[in-house]
């Protein structure tokens, strides 16, 4: 296996960019961004569209492809669409196998530094499938052909299960992020045990309650920062490794700088208040 990649700060997500995703990834890159997440899933991302930024932002000089993470995911037939990057009649390993090649023709890549498996086939628990995918993965891992594993939306049961016995075991776990449910305290809390680094999404849009609460907005206001700043800030002291998908350049540098802000103690009681602790 090849070395583990350095892990990032903050990662830019391209969920639901569609033609756009090619300006934004440019964007993000120039903002500062060296961590990008996708996934070889059209009915939600444009994974060629990456590709096609990061050829550009090496054309140009921006960035060269030892500077990035590149994360992106194998998606099962249920969170499809009729683009479907694999023979849906294959078995699950030979799917795995073909997503995963065309994942690294659309990105020009020859290694990834982390592939995630998008979700579980089940609601609850995993299944025979489940294992078979990860199996898959893991022989792709093991061959260096992408630096870690990591997997999505799951709940702390799942990650257990798919943790139990793996040769290659997560890396890091990928979840949306609900600040009522303690911000996932659970997944969270089994991954500080188990040395998983948490990916956060939807930290902003999943908790309109907690960004658009009037005393985040008057202390964010009072340090000359935005709501959103300050979320950031207080996810990151969580221990959690945001995602941001903004499409907002001036958003870009500010999320960005909100890695590094200290949280005040007025500011960690008002969101301790917020966040179902």
């Amino acid at each position: 296996m090849t070395t583990p990649p350095r892990v990032p700060v903050m990662i830019y997500g391209t969920a639901w960019k569609e033609q756009e995703t090619e300006r934004l990834v440019g964007l993000a890159l120039a903002a500062g961004f060296r961590a990008i997440d996708t996934a070889n899933q059209r009915r939600h991302y444009f994974e060629a569209g990456v590709g096609a930024a990061l050829a550009r932002a090496y054309r140009d000089g921006v960035v060269k492809r030892e500077d990035l993470f590149l994360q992106t995911k194998f998606t099962d037939l249920g969170g499809q669409d009729q683009r479907l990057p694999y023979d849906p009649d294959a078995d699950p390993a030979t799917q795995v196998r073909q997503s995963f090649a065309s994942s690294l023709e659309h990105l020009g890549t020859t290694t990834l530094d982390s592939y995630v498996l998008h979700g579980p086939t089940q609601r609850y628990g995993i299944g025979e499938k489940d294992r078979a995918i990860w199996r898959a993965m893991e022989e792709l891992a093991q061959a260096g052909k992408t630096r870690v594993l990591g997997v999505s939306n799951v709940d702390r049961l799942q990650l257990e299960a798919f943790c139990q016995g793996a040769a290659v075991p997560p890396s890091f776990v990928q979840n949306r992020c609900f600040a009522r449910a303690g911000w996932d305290r659970d997944v969270r809390a089994f991954c500080r045990e188990r040395g998983i680094v948490y990916q956060g999404f939807s930290l902003l849009t999943a908790n309109p309650h907690v960004v658009g609460h009037p005393e985040v907005a008057r202390l964010a206001a009072a340090r000359k920062l935005t709501p959103a700043q300050l979320t950031f800030a207080w996810t990151v002291g969580l221990g959690i490794l945001p995602l941001t998908g903004t499409t907002d350049p001036t958003h870009m540098s500010q999320d960005l700088a909100a890695i590094a802000l200290p949280l005040r103690p007025e500011e960690t009681a008002v969101f301790e208040a917020l966040s179902g602790r």
